[in-house]
């Protein structure tokens, strides 16, 4: 039955981890007959992939000496592990064997990251029980019917599937279905409800706030550039599943390949826009970034007159945190090294990761943290709430305190953003208002987090409190943002809706039931 299933689906591209810049298209992929058709994204572009530097791409080389070759695996990647860290990988069948050294090193965890379809396939069936719990209730499921609940849900997903050693080996494989880890980032179609007829691909209209391509401005003072489309993990509800990683049976993605074209327009009109004071460097993720890329873009923005502040978004620390500690990649020396450029030009520079559940957290993680709080790097934290994960508040006030006391600031939590198929993921807005109404008070105000929502539509980040009103029996909860203006926004009324299966009345025989 597995192999039959392998046979019918599709997989993503391998690892990138070679040259600074790409120049290559990838060439076009080729769909199988009678497989789901697919969304075309606004913008088409081909994703960073591994090829050969010629002469006609010079243009997207940028013009500094290339970092020096890494050493090899045999030599140590952090200068001490203490013996009574816990060895928690070892827990996974397939890296009993696996030492400290080894699990540490970032090309380790490169080589042995978990994308497409056979790699899971392999995975799966290596480390699944044969019996694993079906339901709370004791009933178990087989290992095969579970890996083609996983297999179905791959696709059915707008996302791909890409997923570190280090995040994999915080699962509790005994009862993978219920992991508040593998129910971020392994779909399982058994679980997927209806999609909302309200969402939309691009739900918060990035593409249409975005003046050059891979560069978002929306307020005033602040602009998003996305210098890549690639992530170390890849989340189920990826707000940019309109552009993120590989191709899947439903998305042709609008992938920002890593071109210095590109990302020179980009820098043109940062720098033509006098009141741009903010820059967030997302993507994608800037932990795929070349160190060189890392302070190319640091640079430039330091150079800025207009540009106070800026910052790098990077799920790396909670889902590959050895690399901070690896002394063999450059990777965090390049971010220590523009945070302090910064500091002297008295500008502030911050990494914006994105830890979602206590499970994530790891004495990896912590000395990883520790490292960046010594080097002075500020470090902030942005969760979404997720239903069944971290919706309740024993576990998000833990996960606020673990986040405080490894000295990452809570930042925001936000309300899961309306995208495709992940619906069973997203919560009433009541939720996040009970969450903060419950933990406010609780811990210190100065590491109490924003509990905000990213408004359909392109209204920019909002209090979940500040709605102008809210009706539990529709669930059209209703904003406005008066400081997000042009394009046809002056005075717009934003709305987001509850899942359907929120509302009151809802029977699981109804699914077309919709809020109006």
């Amino acid at each position: 039955m597995l192999s039959s299933i392998l046979r019918r689906t599709s997989c993503p591209q391998g690892p990138i981890i070679s040259r600074p810049w790409s120049g290559s298209a990838r060439p076009a992929l080729t769909r199988a007959a009678g497989t789901a058709p697919r969304q075309q994204a606004q913008i088409v572009d081909a994703e960073m992939g591994p090829s050969n530097t010629t002469a006609s791409q010079a243009d997207n080389i940028p013009h500094r000496p290339p970092p020096p070759p890494s050493p090899p695996l045999s030599k140590p990647a952090a200068t001490t592990i203490p013996r009574d860290r816990e060895e928690f990988w070892r827990k996974v069948p397939v890296w009993e064997k696996v030492s400290a050294e080894e699990f540490l090193s970032y090309r380790w965890s490169i080589a042995n990251t978990v994308q497409g379809t056979a790699k899971l396939l392999k995975f799966l069936q290596a480390v699944v029980p044969e019996q694993v719990p079906l339901d709370r209730s004791g009933q178990m499921q087989t290992r095969e019917e579970f890996i083609k609940d996983v297999l179905d849900g791959v696709t059915a997903a707008t996302m791909a599937i890409r997923m570190t050693p280090y995040i994999l080996g915080r699962v509790d494989w005994s009862d993978p279905r219920h992991d508040p880890i593998v129910r971020q980032f392994l779909p399982m179609k058994s679980l997927m409800l209806p999609d909302h007829p309200k969402l939309a691909l691009d739900s918060l209209h990035e593409t249409a706030d975005s003046p050059v391509k891979g560069l978002v401005h929306r307020y005033t003072d602040k602009a998003l550039f996305l210098p890549t489309s690639v992530c170390p993990t890849y989340c189920m509800f990826c707000t940019r599943s309109y552009a993120v990683g590989a191709d899947t049976d439903t998305v042709t993605k609008a992938s920002l390949k890593p071109t210095r074209r590109r990302w020179e327009e980009a820098f043109a009109y940062i720098e033509s826009r006098p009141e741009l004071q903010d820059i967030v460097v997302s993507g994608g993720d800037s932990y795929y970034l070349q160190p060189e890329q890392l302070t190319l873009i640091g640079e430039r923005l330091i150079d800025m007159p207009n540009i106070k502040r800026f910052r790098f978004a990077s799920k790396g620390l909670a889902v590959a945190p050895s690399r901070v500690l690896d002394e063999s990649d450059g990777w965090v020396n390049a971010l220590i090294d523009i945070s302090n450029k910064a500091k002297k030009a008295g500008k502030a520079m911050a990494w914006h990761t994105h830890f979602n559940h206590p499970g994530e957290i790891s004495w990896i993680s912590s000395d990883a943290s520790q490292k960046l709080f010594e080097a002075g790097v500020m470090v902030r934290n942005q969760t979404v709430l997720l239903r069944g994960i971290n919706d309740d508040v024993a576990t998000m006030s833990n996960l606020i305190r673990q986040l405080a006391d490894n000295n990452i600031t809570p930042y925001y939590v936000y309300q899961c953003d309306m995208v495709e198929k992940i619906e069973h993921l997203r919560t009433p807005l009541q939720t996040i208002l009970d969450l903060e109404a419950k933990i406010r008070g609780s811990i210190a105000g100065f590491m109490m987090p924003s509990f905000v929502v990213d408004l359909p539509g392109g209204g920019g980040k909002r209090l979940a409190c500040s709605f102008q009103s809210y009706d539990r029996r529709t669930g059209i909860s209703r904003y406005m943002a008066p400081a997000v203006t042009g394009r046809d926004k002056d005075n717009k009324v934003y709305e987001y809706f509850d899942p359907v299966d929120s509302l009151p009345g809802y029977s699981p025989a109804d699914d077309t039931k919709v809020a109006v």
